[in-house]
């Protein structure tokens, strides 16, 4: 079983969990707390999430799988942002904070994933 607190994604995602949960869903409306701002916290933690259940998984291919998992929930969050900055719940500043963060978590899952299947 790999231990998901020592892989350097993980600690990323942790983060970007945090600041969504702390610094951005707070100015969604009210009215989006069970459409948008809910969906929004699925895929923030989904991500994490996923790292995690994949490192109790025995084999290569299981963890790549909900790898792949999590970068799905990535690319979601990162619509989100878009369209949340789209309808002017978030302002340019946090959503450039959050997008880069994604973009981040993107490439080291991409990263991993391909190290792990050669």
């Amino acid at each position: 079983m790999r231990d998901y607190k020592k892989y350097d994604v993980w600690v990323k995602v942790h983060q970007l969990v945090l600041y969504v949960y702390k610094d951005v869903l707070e100015y969604f409306p009210k009215s989006e707390q069970f459409a948008l701002q809910s969906q929004t916290k699925r895929a923030t933690y989904s991500i994490s999430l996923n790292i995690v259940e994949g490192c109790g998984r025995n084999t290569d291919k299981d963890f790549v799988h909900f790898l792949d998992i999590s970068l799905g929930s990535a690319q979601e969050l990162e619509y989100c942002m878009l369209l949340a900055l789209d309808l002017e719940y978030l302002d340019k500043e946090k959503f450039d904070v959050v997008n880069k963060m994604v973009n981040e978590v993107k490439a080291m899952l991409i990263n991993l994933i391909k190290v792990i299947r050669k």
